[in-house]
């Protein structure tokens, strides 16, 4: 991607009193300003990253981005190990997440359970350590015609650190007001000199988080063993990340600089499933737990990338060239748990295989600044193209973990469902971006790409900024984009357990995902996926009063067509079940991706800072920062035929409106930094928006009231060297909305909160560090 001619750059940091800063994402000039851009692009420092008790990059950016939402699910399956984050309401792969400017690799994990981002296999943005990262780029547009697929609601591009000079080291304790999920983590960065040319700084984090639990009692049946007593984990798995992340840079001459970053990481889960009772009706459910048992779904996600290039000047050009590899496995193993037709001789450990998503790049890029005689400054051009590789695998689990209905928790996956499926890319792309006059700038992009499994397509962008004076200007953007299907949304395919509600009873059925070009799918009524196609506009007003004091306003709307969704679970009648059975496959609901839904989401974001400078009070820097965001399903394809004749719908009222109301409709931060001298303090007020939790029957839904969260934060320098911070997340201990009885039937009392909370519900955190610098 041409953003490695920038991407690498040394960042210029604010001038004091000043808030602006050079932006590297959204734009091929050199030199533009977070003010001057023509769309807008948030900053975020790593003294951000660090003001909170989380050592988790999604938690942290799901409290400093109003547009960014990150709920906390428990009891779904592999999304408890891998949450996915949305910005902006869409999908969590409809954003694009680049490290240095390079394009990260996605997780092999399909959110297929019911949680926000169903359907979906993004980037997972806690594999990356905060220790690495220098700052942030969020650029909160369409640029798709800039970066390629996934570029819908945005870009986020996380910047390494750089250099030999300077490091630290901080050791971090902190625990719940419940006395669990005590975290305790080491993080560290430092940098050593590669002769007298080139450097390598190394970044580390390592963490052991106790899980949460915050299950109500279990009243399900007055005949069992533990009936009355807190049988459920539900919160916070118990997880064991580990990351080491490089970055690298030689100067070979005075015309090529050689570069690399890499990173290896391993995160260790243990999430709970749903107690099972010890009775299954009247009989016994296992002879090897006769007071029922808490199946564990204990995993391994396994993360590795290695990027390398050159890059340099030669007449005017700058040029990089590039390669990049990233790759993702998780594996699964199911503990504490039985599989039941085995009965007696079934074991307790079962292994139900992995999952593993890799990509590899090629990219060379060109751009030269033009001096045109008509314009205030110089024409850029960049070019650039890229080849790039994608493979999708899944690895069958142990006989026992899927023989009959399965490994309790989890039914693993088998030899039918393993394989290994590959695509490959080919992209070409153009961006001109000049400033015309000292007040009018404009850019234009275009990308045309062929996919070997689908086809062709173009995406182009169109972007404008004038300012009418020193302190205001209206900034304006209009773009085509797309979403690729991913490998994953297209051969994903497993048989597991689900639990419906048939006739007032919490009743197991086998539900198998079948990959749309199967013969099961097709029966159903599949078609081949598409890419989904996208039409991005906003328009933004810059106001910049004095130096201490900037904001903008931004709206935007985005239109979505043929976007892709994870159908319902289609509970199956008799005929479709003998006509599955016929193919070997039994089961008593299936599901499939589909581009059956066109989408338009309409929002704005307000962001404004101001720094006050006292003479003896220290200086204060605030921020105000809201988002309203509103999804709409505008078309839904018609049904297909064969489920119409068998009474089902592919896409049910839940699918629908989980898009439409299931993320939070707004959330406003207030946030205040003071410092003075050694002494700093942060405080945080964040509202997180209503949102509703929908079911198929109306009379089930609910809307969730928006919360107030207060956090917390101090810290003082004790030397040159040393620094102590401490601080409490939630400092009212507020929790969101408990699931009333008539959404709650699911979960029969055990669960009372919803995994779809923005902030979560485990309440108060206090935590403390330690850092020591040089």
């Amino acid at each position: 991607m041409m953003t490695t001619l920038h991407a690498s750059a040394q960042v210029s940091a604010p001038a004091d009193g000043e808030l602006q800063s050079v932006v590297v994402t959204g734009t091929y000039a050199k030199n533009r300003r977070t003010i001057d851009t023509e769309s807008p692009v948030d900053i975020i420092g790593a003294k951000e990253l660090q003001a909170s008790g989380s050592t988790e990059l999604a938690t942290v950016l799901g409290r400093v981005l109003p547009s960014l939402n990150f709920p906390r699910p428990s009891g779904a399956d592999a999304s408890d190990a891998v949450r996915p984050a949305q910005l902006r309401g869409l999908s969590p792969d409809q954003v694009l997440v680049l490290v240095n400017g390079k394009r990260r690799h996605t997780s092999s994990v399909v959110n297929v359970n019911g949680t926000q981002g169903r359907g979906s296999a993004p980037v997972d943005l806690n594999a990356i350590p905060l220790s690495a990262i220098d700052h942030i780029e969020v650029l909160r547009d369409g640029a798709a015609a800039q970066y390629g697929s996934d570029a819908i609601a945005g870009v986020i591009n996380i910047i390494l650190k750089k250099g030999a000079a300077g490091g630290e080291a901080e050791v971090g304790f902190g625990e719940y007001q419940k006395h669990d999920g005590r975290a305790r983590s080491f993080r560290g960065s430092g940098g050593l000199n590669l002769g007298e040319n080139g450097w390598v700084r190394l970044a580390v984090d390592v963490a052991d988080r106790d899980p949460t639990n915050r299950a109500g009692a279990d009243y399900r049946n007055p005949a069992e063993p533990r009936y009355g007593q807190v049988n459920q984990r539900f919160g916070d798995p118990k997880t064991k990340p580990a990351t080491l992340f490089v970055n690298s840079e030689y100067h070979v001459n005075e015309d090529i600089d050689w570069y690399a970053f890499a990173n290896y990481g391993q995160r260790d889960t243990s999430a709970a499933a749903t107690w099972r009772t010890a009775y299954n009706g009247t009989a016994l459910r296992s002879v090897l737990f006769p007071q029922g048992f808490l199946p564990l779904e204990n995993s391994r996600s396994t993360d590795g990338s290695l990027v390398t290039g050159l890059r340099g000047e030669v007449s005017g050009w700058r040029w990089d060239v590039s390669a990049n590899y990233g790759e993702n496995e998780f594996r699964l193993n199911l503990d504490n748990t039985v599989n039941q037709d085995l009965g007696a001789s079934s074991p307790t450990h079962f292994y139900a295989g992995r999952l593993k998503s890799s990509q590899s790049l090629l990219n060379v890029d060109i751009a030269k600044d033009f001096p045109v005689e008509a314009f205030s400054g110089p024409l850029t051009v960049a070019l650039g193209t890229e080849y790039r590789r994608e493979v999708y695998e899944i690895g069958a689990g142990d006989e026992a973990s899927y023989y009959g209905s399965g490994a309790q928790g989890f039914s693993g996956f088998r030899p039918v469902n393993a394989g290994s499926n590959s695509r490959d890319n080919k992209s070409v792309y153009a961006n001109f971006e000049a400033e015309i006059t000292k007040q009018f700038s404009a850019s234009a992009a275009v990308r045309h790409e062929r996919y070997s499994d689908f086809g062709n397509t173009t995406s182009v962008k169109g972007s404008t900024r004038y300012a009418f004076n020193d302190w205001i200007s209206l900034r304006g953007t209009a773009s085509t984009g797309f979403r690729a299907p991913s490998l994953a949304q297209q051969y994903y395919t497993i048989t597991t357990t689900n639990f419906s509600v048939v006739n007032g009873v919490n009743t197991p059925i086998e539900t198998g995902t079948f990959a749309v070009g199967s013969a099961a799918a097709t029966a159903l009524g599949a078609t081949p996926l598409k890419p989904e196609k996208a039409r991005n506009y906003s328009l933004g007003l810059q106001l910049q009063p004095t130096r201490n004091w900037t904001t903008t306003i931004d709206a935007y709307r985005i239109d979505i067509d043929d976007r892709i969704a994870l159908s319902a679970n289609m509970t199956l009648n008799q005929t479709l079940k003998d006509a599955l059975a016929a193919q070997g496959i039994l089961v008593g609901a299936g599901r499939y991706f589909t581009n059956a839904i066109d989408t338009r989401t309409t929002g704005f974001d307000v962001l404004s800072t101001y720094r006050w400078d006292t003479s003896g009070a220290g200086r204060f820097d605030f921020t105000a920062a809201y988002n309203h965001n509103k999804s709409t399903v505008e078309n839904v394809k018609a049904n297909p035929a064969i489920l119409t004749a068998n009474g089902l719908t592919l896409i049910d009222r839940q699918t629908i409106n989980r898009i439409t109301v299931g993320s939070p409709k707004d959330k406003l931060g207030l946030t205040t930094d003071w410092a003075l001298g050694n002494w700093g303090a942060r405080a945080v007020v964040t509202r997180y928006g209503s949102f509703t939790v929908p079911q198929n029957n109306a009379a089930l839904d609910q809307t969730y009231d928006p919360q107030w969260v207060l956090d917390l934060s101090g810290s003082v320098k004790l030397s040159k060297a040393w620094r102590l911070s401490a601080g409490i997340d939630n400092v009212t201990n507020r929790y969101p909305d408990q699931v009333t009885s008539a959404g709650n039937l699911n979960t029969n009392g055990i669960y009372p909160y919803s995994g779809w909370a923005p902030n979560g519900f485990n309440g108060r955190y206090y935590y403390a560090k330690a850092s020591y610098s040089w």
